[in-house]
């Protein structure tokens, strides 16, 4: 029943930034590095949540969520992956990250297959109103936009709890066992963050004219500058 309870506002931070991410209000504080930072402050860490949701960041640059499209949903997701990091904060954190990453990706897959079911079940319902509907009718518009605002937050909150519920304790076993140098798994995680940024970037500005070079010059002197410190 206590570990019940601890899950509790995960899942509702979670069905909260999984609404934003489609439903409502869209003001992108459903991004990886929000909602990651938030749940790691919600296990008193909030400093290895922005860490992880800023590597997530850069992967999550490859989404573009067009229309009906499926893909990944990062908000209930990234709190996932914030609270398992946040969970570790004594541990090597090239265990703890790569295994957080590796639980936020994860959920964000199946995210984007609930977020699919949901869409069906929206349109079931809204066949379901359709003489309504075709009238006009405003209790009919207002009741279909509240059945699904609740759905989608249900939706997120019981994704949150069960992908935290599941993968928390294997990520905890895993770090138990984990002998891979931290240094090394934590260069695996950015480099392979990095890249994928960087294919997404390129693909958006790769036609345009001297775009690349601001690209590139602009990774150059943020390169300098890091290193420099």
């Amino acid at each position: 029943m206590t570990a019940f309870i601890d899950l509790i506002p995960l899942a509702l931070l979670g069905g909260v930034l999984g609404l934003d991410v489609v439903s409502f209000p869209q003001a992108m504080i459903s991004r990886p590095l929000i909602a990651a930072t938030l749940g790691g402050a919600l296990l008193g860490q909030a400093s290895s949540g922005l860490l992880l949701g800023a590597a997530l960041e850069l992967i999550a640059l490859e989404t573009l969520p067009f229309g009906a499209s499926r893909y990944p949903e990062w908000g209930s997701a990234s709190v996932v992956g914030g609270a398992i990091f946040a969970s570790h904060p004594v541990l090597p954190a090239g265990a703890a990250m790569s295994l957080a990453m590796l639980s936020a990706l994860a959920t964000t897959w199946v995210g984007g297959w609930t977020m699919v079911k949901l869409r069906q079940l929206n349109a079931v319902w809204a066949r379901r109103r359709r003489e309504g509907l075709d009238a006009g009718a405003r209790g009919t518009v207002i009741e279909l936009q509240l059945l699904g605002l609740t759905a989608d937050l249900v939706r997120g909150a019981l994704l949150t709890a069960t992908a935290y519920a599941l993968l928390a304790p294997i990520a905890a076993a895993c770090i138990a066992v984990w002998s891979t140098d931290a240094r090394l798994s934590r260069a695996v995680v950015v480099a392979t963050a990095a890249s994928v940024a960087g294919g997404a970037a390129w693909k958006l500005f790769h036609s345009t004219t001297g775009a690349r070079w601001f690209f590139i010059g602009g990774l150059a002197l943020g390169l300098f500058a890091l290193f420099t410190r």
